[in-house]
């Protein structure tokens, strides 16, 4: 600095007066601002005083980024909840297949499910595939007239569900989803329901059985219970009745079918007989006695008796006095004849009076005979079963039409088929009469209790019948 004087010192005088007058407007220009920095300062405060006084009342302005007053960030805090649900969102959603409406095919005589496919406008191969499934394997590689099959597609027309009702209670479905098969078996739920049902007989058993809602099948069931006591084709008789609970089932709400008879009663020609279910799946009497007794009453399922056990009875050809020591039994030939109880067959052979026969005895005080027989269906030393099919009804030998005539031997002495007094039935086991008491109580109470309802019921039945 003390050489700058120095050299400053040596000008001439006009170039000191020059150069500190240059010195001295640059510190002006450097001390002093100029208008419009000065202005620039001023700006914010006063533009925004101005910009207040021009802005008019609900109107939307658009505030320039640099007049805005910046905030500092704020850490948003969330919930699980909210987090998940933000996740949610970001995550793509899951592809359900959309299918088309299904179309249900009745199957056809000669219908296979290729052909079903092709009908649906698919190909062998899916067929193919379908197949490979164990489900599908057994069920539907033979499939019967008048089954349903309902096959769903996507919207590209390629297969997407099967559904097949194998029977009332399953169903089983097939599905097709990202090129992989799945099955499955829809089962229904079942439910057990009992139901009441009485007749009081004015003509004949099956009209009254009919009157009272029973179908065919538990008709002969409720017959089959009491063939033991009651011959349904001779001993009926008007004023007879009966009455029983039987089991219903239902699917889903729905009913699929009648189950087992669980109680019933048969009062005939003022004698009662009843029958009780017990859990091993046999009937016994109300006091625990099995239904299976040693003998049933008929060897056939007869239309009519052409002759009645007589000792004393003119023979139809001879014309001569002759016992008939048994039952002729009238019913179509070839109708089957069964073994009236268990034993051993001591004759199966053919002679020109009795035709084709079978003698069975079946122990030392009871022997059955079957005469004029179509055909003989057991040899002699065989061990039979009761109800066996021995033979078919024929006219063979000494006869005029066809029949079956039936003897029953008791020690050596003919007696009467009909009316003979069968040998009792055995007893329930002891270790399982206690709780079988207990069960026949209750349903014959029950039994009883709806038999009453029901008669409470009649008077008010007959009188909307008569007012109808």
């Amino acid at each position: 600095m003390l050489r700058i004087f120095k050299l400053v010192n040596l000008l001439p005088t006009i170039h000191k007066i020059v150069l500190a007058l240059l010195l001295s407007i640059s510190l002006i220009i450097i001390l002093l601002p100029s208008e419009e920095a000065q202005a620039s300062r001023q700006t914010p405060e006063s533009q925004l005083q101005t910009a207040e006084s021009q802005l008019q009342p609900n109107t939307l302005y658009s505030v320039p980024l640099a007049f805005r007053t910046p905030e500092p960030p704020q850490k948003e805090s969330l919930s699980s909840k909210e987090v998940d649900q933000k996740v949610q969102l970001v995550e793509p959603e899951a592809k359900t297949p959309q299918l088309q409406q299904g179309e249900l095919f009745k199957v056809r005589s000669g219908d296979t499910l290729a052909r079903l496919f092709k009908r649906s406008g698919l190909t062998s191969r899916e067929v193919y595939e379908i197949t490979q499934l164990s489900l599908a394997k057994k069920n539907l590689l033979k499939i019967l007239p008048g089954e349903d099959i309902e096959i769903f597609k996507d919207l590209d027309n390629r297969f997407a569900k099967l559904r097949y009702i194998i029977d009332p209670i399953n169903t089983l479905v097939i599905s097709k989803e990202d090129d992989k098969y799945t099955q499955k078996l829809d089962k229904k739920q079942i439910e057990t329901r009992t139901k009441f049902a009485t007749s009081e007989i004015k003509t004949n058993f099956w009209n009254a059985a009919v009157d009272a809602g029973l179908t065919p099948n538990q008709i002969m069931q409720l017959a089959g219970l009491f063939t033991w006591d009651v011959d349904f084709a001779l001993d009926i008789r008007e004023g007879d009745s009966f009455a029983l609970i039987f089991e219903q089932k239902y699917a889903d709400g729905d009913f699929l079918e009648n189950g087992n008879i669980l109680a019933a009663e048969f009062i005939n020609q003022g004698d009662r007989y009843t029958a009780v279910r017990y859990s091993n799946g046999q009937y016994y009497s109300e006091t625990g006695r099995s239904m299976k007794k040693a003998f049933i009453r008929s060897p056939v399922d007869f239309t009519r008796v052409s002759s009645n056990f007589n000792p004393r009875r003119l023979h139809p050809v001879t014309g001569r006095v002759r016992p008939h020591n048994g039952v002729d039994y009238v019913a179509p030939v070839g109708t089957p004849i069964k073994a009236t109880g268990r034993g051993k067959v001591i004759a199966s052979s053919y002679n020109k009076y009795n035709g084709n026969y079978v003698f069975i005895k079946h122990n030392d005080t009871y022997t059955t005979k079957y005469l004029h027989l179509k055909r003989r269906k057991v040899r002699k030393g065989q061990s039979i079963k009761q109800g066996q099919i021995i033979g078919t009804l024929g006219s063979t030998g000494r006869v005029t039409g066809a029949h079956l005539h039936y003897e029953f031997i008791v020690n050596g002495v003919h007696r009467n088929p009909r009316t003979v007094k069968l040998p009792k039935s055995d007893s329930i086991h002891r270790k399982q009469k206690a709780d079988f008491l207990k069960v026949s109580r209750v349903l014959m109470a029950q039994l009883e209790h709806n038999k009453q309802l029901h008669i409470a019921r009649a008077p008010s039945l007959s009188s909307e019948t008569a007012n109808n």
